[in-house]
C-alpha cells in the first residue's frame, strides 16, 4: 500500500506542477492578451487571485507575480475607466503571494520593487462624512499611490491612498502606510512613521540623528 500511495502522491504532484505551468499568465497566453501591456518574461502564477480591468494594467519586463495575487482596476468588470492605464507595475518586480493591488485612479509601482506575501495596496478608501449613511454606501474617495523603484514591502504591509514612497524605501512587515516619504526611508508601525533614513554623511541613521548632527 505504501508503494501505491507514494506513486499516487508523486503523480498528483507532477500533474499539479504541470497545471501550474499551463495556468500561468504570460505575454504569450490567451489571458495575457487582455492586458494593456505584459512585458517580456512576465509571469502571473497559477492560481491567480481576482484579476479584472486588464486593459488598464501595465506590467514591465521580467516581473513575477505570485499565486493568488489580485490585480484589479475599478469596482468590477465591464466598467469604462477611460483611455489611460491606471495600474502600472515596473520591470524586474516580485509581488508576493496573496497580495492585492486595487486601483481606481492611479497606482505606480517602480522597477525592482519586491513585496512579501499578503501586501495590500490601494488608491481608494471608504469615507464616513455623513454620519447618517452607512459607510459602505457612501461614495469612496481616491488618491494616487506611488512606490519608488528598488523598494521592499514586508509581509502584510498596507499602503493606503495618497501614499508616495521614494526610491529604495523599506516598509516593515505589518505597517500601515499613508503619506509622503523621501528616498531611502525605513517606515514602520501603525500608523507608519519614518524610523530610519540615509545620507552620504551619516549612512543609515534615525531621523533624530540629522538634528543632532546639525547642532539643532
Amino acid at each position: 500500500m505504501s508503494l501505491v500511495r507514494r506513486a499516487a502522491g508523486a503523480l498528483i504532484h507532477r500533474v499539479y506542477r504541470a497545471i501550474r505551468r499551463a495556468g500561468a499568465i504570460t505575454p504569450a497566453s490567451p489571458a495575457g492578451y487582455r492586458f494593456r501591456r505584459l512585458g517580456d518574461g512576465v509571469s502571473i502564477a497559477f492560481p491567480p487571485g481576482a484579476i479584472f480591468g486588464e486593459q488598464w494594467i501595465e506590467i514591465g519586463d521580467h516581473t513575477l507575480i505570485g499565486e493568488r495575487v489580485s490585480l484589479s482596476c475599478g469596482m468590477g468588470p465591464g466598467v469604462d475607466l477611460g483611455p489611460a492605464s491606471i495600474l502600472r507595475i515596473g520591470g524586474g518586480c516580485s509581488i508576493g503571494r496573496g497580495t492585492h493591488v486595487v486601483a481606481h485612479q492611479s497606482i505606480d509601482v517602480g522597477d525592482d520593487v519586491f513585496t512579501g506575501p499578503y501586501v495590500y495596496i490601494t488608491d481608494q478608501n471608504h469615507v464616513y462624512d455623513d454620519p447618517d449613511v452607512p459607510i459602505g454606501r457612501q461614495w469612496p474617495r481616491n488618491s494616487p499611490v506611488s512606490i519608488g523603484s528598488g523598494s521592499w514591502l514586508g509581509a502584510g504591509a498596507i499602503v493606503l491612498p495618497g501614499t508616495t514612497l521614494g526610491r529604495q524605501c523599506v516598509v516593515a512587515a505589518g505597517a500601515v502606510v499613508r503619506g509622503e516619504f523621501p528616498d531611502h526611508s525605513v517606515v514602520a508601525g501603525v500608523p507608519a512613521k519614518r524610523v530610519r533614513g540615509w545620507t552620504p554623511e551619516l549612512g543609515w541613521h534615525a531621523p533624530e540623528a540629522v538634528l543632532a548632527d546639525s547642532g539643532s
